[in-house]
């Protein structure tokens, strides 16, 4: 079992790498474009920026809250040796919605696709903090 949770924080980990490159691409393009002055790089002020740039940069930001507290979780579950299939459905649950919030953010951006998508995998992560919390209190 611990070996499937851990596929599910390996998709999250390249998730955000492929977020971080693509980010940094349509950085790139539009400074090359001039659509965005170097000099915005300094501080990361992006006023200004086309909604590709401002999507891609504000999903990379995303990769590192809620995300951050399921692999808080997955590190606690395996040290508790708490992993069972409850937990493994509910993490591959969560790592399959921040696909999809993913690729709504940067792709048609449909806010309440979006929003609808977040509020699951926000249930998913909730409802696995709760089960690791009672598997190791209960113990």
């Amino acid at each position: 079992m611990d070996k499937w949770l851990f596929g599910s924080v390996l998709v999250q980990v390249v998730l955000t790498l492929l977020m971080m490159v693509l980010m940094g691409k349509r950085r790139f393009k539009a400074a090359k474009n001039r659509e965005l002055p170097y000099k915005a790089f300094r501080v990361m002020d992006l006023t200004g920026a086309n909604e590709k740039v401002i999507t891609a940069s504000r999903n990379f930001d995303n990769q590192f809250q809620l995300p951050v507290l399921y692999l808080f979780a997955v590190v606690f579950a395996l040290q508790f040796g708490a992993v069972d299939l409850s937990l493994v459905v509910l993490g591959w649950l969560f790592a399959i919605s921040r696909l999809v919030h993913a690729y709504v953010h940067v792709g048609a951006n449909h806010v309440r696709l979006r929003f609808a998508v977040y509020v699951f995998g926000a249930l998913m992560l909730l409802l696995f903090w709760l089960k690791l919390s009672f598997a190791y209190l209960l113990t």
